[in-house]
């Protein structure tokens, strides 16, 4: 199941998109915030047993990967935390890959164009 994003402007120069509750085997509806070079992610919520989220990117819709963090690790979450997302992508989205009944997570992704 997708799960719908909320896309807000909070600043001139910022885009925030935000998704909540995420159970495991949601794909949060992709967002385009190409325009925004420089982005954050946050993830937050019930991880669960085993709860795991990956921020995927994507230039065509079809084909999605996992995004990197600056150390050049996939951004995937087994805990609450932020990270640095370094590819410019057409597409982004949350995907949950593991968990269990009480994994419900939220996810910020902050655009910057300055």
């Amino acid at each position: 199941m997708a799960l719908t994003v909320t896309t807000t402007y909070p600043q001139p120069g910022l885009a925030l998109a935000s998704w909540e509750d995420l159970a495991n085997g949601n794909q949060g509806n992709s967002i385009s915030i190409a325009r925004w070079a420089d982005k954050s992610v946050q993830v937050s919520g019930t991880f669960g047993v085993g709860g795991s989220i990956t921020i995927e990117g994507s230039m065509d819709g079809t084909v999605w990967a996992a995004l990197h963090d600056p150390q050049g690790n996939a951004i995937t979450f087994a805990i609450a935390g932020i990270e640095f997302i370094v590819e410019n992508t057409v597409l982004i989205r949350p995907n949950v890959t593991a968990g269990d009944g009480t994994t419900a997570l939220d996810v910020d992704i902050l655009g910057s164009d300055r």
